[in-house]
């Protein structure tokens, strides 16, 4: 009896420390506004590995990415968008963006990032691993990161899904002036829209 209580024990704590080290196929908790932003580390279009832990204690923007994306493009149009990371990123913003696109390489990330003048670190997940850890649907997708590593905003860059709206509202610049002037988030989730990410899987 003695023997099989200590067999079951053994096996009760062996499991339990599989499951606490994700080996039972546990997936990693996905990305929620309030929780902690799931780390990751992805190689840039120099490719130089980009870690999100590196950043902590500032405000983080993830800005998921597709060059092809006629959404984007507009969003690009003008440098619009690099205006608008190079204003936060002067204000000590990282902002990083993200190509889930399958198939599509380093080399792709830095033509298109040469092609489109981005100054700021282009990151390939052409696996898909992180746009799924982040429920990222759609380019331009967005996603803010607050100074405690906590998911402050995810959704739309902005209220103007069709791009005719002179007076439209920036949901990301909106976030950030928020968090900066120490306030909560309050806009703190929209649905995404624009091009549908083409996952590998």
């Amino acid at each position: 009896m003695l023997k099989n209580l200590i067999a079951l024990a053994v096996v009760l704590t062996v499991g339990a420390f599989l499951i606490s080290k994700g080996i039972a196929g546990e997936k990693p908790a996905a990305a929620q506004v309030g929780a902690k932003a799931p780390m990751f580390s992805l190689p840039d279009q120099n490719g130089k590995t980009v870690s999100l832990a590196d950043y902590t204690g500032k405000l983080v923007v993830l800005e998921w990415w597709n060059n092809e994306c006629p959404v984007v493009q507009r969003h690009y149009k003008n440098n619009a968008m690099n205006d608008l990371a190079k204003k936060y990123m002067d204000k000590d913003v990282v902002w990083l963006a993200v190509n889930t696109t399958a198939n599509k390489t380093v080399a792709d990330n830095k033509s298109a990032a040469q092609q489109l003048n981005m100054d700021r670190p282009v990151l390939s997940d052409a696996s898909g691993e992180v746009g799924h850890l982040y429920g990222a649907t759609n380019t331009p997708g967005m996603y803010v990161i607050d100074k405690q590593g906590n998911l402050a905003y995810m959704g739309a860059i902005d209220d103007n899904p069709s791009g005719r709206n002179p007076t439209a509202k920036n949901y990301v610049a909106q976030a950030l002036d928020e968090l900066m002037a120490g306030q909560t988030v309050s806009v703190p989730k929209t649905k995404q829209y624009g091009c549908s990410i083409k996952y590998a899987n």
